[in-house]
């Protein structure tokens, strides 16, 4: 008998210490997202690096709790690193999670399972090439604030198959039209637009392509491809319209481009040869071919008000249902219901220029436009802004203006949009509920 209780007690001491290690082991951190949120840019940089290796700590997205909080591991590195990117961060038991989950389970919130870091690529020249663009990109500006590494990758990469390393990729002030962003009208006499006409022939030619808008087109072919087998696409300011373009005319098969550019004439009857059945997002647009024309269809909004405190061009982002809807949602996670708007090249998206597929995010009210879009092809995900920079209103190039510097924006809106998308690959081995 004496035995029978001292295994007993041996045994249910190990039970208790069990539970006592099981119980300190299983402590979080929330890391709100509200308007108490010290950085809310860096907290994306803070959860991307908990779900790196070697760490791939377990993490949580709370969506539509407190601007779509983050749950971390609490772990003493955890710690040390939020304290070094100045990112709040509360201390939760197990007691407090079960009492948040509740709170959501009654209400338009859901948690989504972070299950690994995305590979992630910006479609860029790198820093030290010729190639560089003479703007900033306010995506990699975002990356690099936030801490989140990525690769850059050029055409020769694109063309080669390499997209398929990764599992996100941004594009951003590009034009895969082969008209050179449409800068003749305003910089053909520049030196730096004159010194991008000659590199682009150049590497078209390299790559064995006659002219720009074919080199271009089919880089654009390879990207849709990425995305049909499975990757994710980001694309802000006039990607989104370029690439549609450039897809639609067969990836340049159809000429676009005005012989001011590519010495040759355009195709007589170009419009009717549109092939809008290929295209991610838009659909019975119209081109513009004039180079002297700084629009490269009628998809763009023509005439955005240039006047930052107008707050004509601030879009609404819309609430979808977390339990129902967790993609819409995760891409439109914030702290505020309104964003202050910007522009871009392409500033905005004609709302009768989507396909009936496509899910509009955030919407600017009253007017013919979109802002924010989203939707599938394949067995990959789009999502497309328009704008160039959130914290850049007019953002003009040539005029010598700083890069953006973060530190005086931490809790921006758009730039979380950004960031979002960063971070939803990382949820993408979720059984999803729609």
């Amino acid at each position: 008998m004496g035995l029978y209780r001292k295994v007993r007690l041996i045994v249910m001491s190990f039970v208790c210490f069990l539970m006592l290690t099981t119980g300190l082991h299983a402590q979080y951190l929330l890391v709100p997202m509200d308007a108490t949120q010290t950085n809310h840019i860096k907290a994306y940089g803070l959860t991307y690096w908990t779900l790196e290796a070697p760490r791939e700590y377990k993490a949580e997205w709370l969506l539509n709790y407190r601007g779509g909080s983050f749950l971390l591991e609490d772990r003493p590195n955890v710690r040390d690193h939020a304290l070094a990117m100045e990112v709040h961060v509360i201390p939760m038991n197990e007691g407090e999670i079960a009492q948040i989950r509740r709170e959501m389970g009654n209400a338009n919130m859901d948690w989504v399972l972070l299950e690994k870091a995305p590979k992630v690529a910006v479609y860029a020249p790198p820093e030290d090439s010729p190639y560089r663009d003479p703007w900033d990109d306010a995506v990699k500006i975002a990356l690099d604030y936030a801490e989140i590494p990525f690769k850059t990758v050029w055409d020769r990469e694109v063309l080669a198959g390499e997209l398929h390393d990764y599992d996100w990729v941004h594009l951003h002030h590009e034009d895969f039209t082969g008209q050179y962003g449409k800068f003749y009208g305003s910089f053909r006499s520049a030196v730096w637009y004159q010194q991008r006409v000659r590199l682009f022939e150049e590497q078209a030619r390299q790559f064995g392509y006659p002219t720009v808008s074919k080199e271009k087109g089919a880089v654009a072919q390879m990207i849709q491809e990425y995305v049909w087998q499975g990757g994710f696409l980001f694309a802000m300011c006039s990607a989104p319209e370029t690439l549609d373009i450039a897809l639609a005319t067969g990836g340049g098969t159809v000429d676009i481009v005005a012989p001011e550019l590519d010495r040759t004439p355009i195709d007589p009857n170009y419009q009717q040869q549109l092939d809008f059945r290929v295209t991610f997002a838009f659909e019975d647009f119209r081109l513009e071919t004039n180079p002297n024309i700084y629009e490269f269809s009628d998809i763009d909004n023509p005439a955005p008000d240039m006047n930052p405190r107008s707050g004509a061009e601030d879009f609404e982002l819309f609430e979808f249902s977390a339990k129902q809807d967790p993609i819409p949602t995760m891409l439109t996670q914030n702290h505020v219901a309104e964003v202050p708007g910007f522009l871009g090249q392409t500033t905005s998206f004609r709302r009768t220029a989507l396909r009936d597929t496509i899910t509009i995010l955030g919407d600017i009210p009253g007017s013919d436009y979109v802002k924010y879009i989203h939707g599938k092809s394949g067995k990959g995900i789009f999502t497309f802004l328009g704008g160039h920079d959130p914290e850049d209103y007019s953002h003009r190039v040539g005029e010598g203006a700083m890069p953006t510097n973060l530190d005086l924006h931490k809790h921006s809106p758009g730039y979380r949009l950004i960031l979002n998308n960063v971070l939803f690959p990382a949820a993408r081995q979720k059984k999803q509920k729609t």
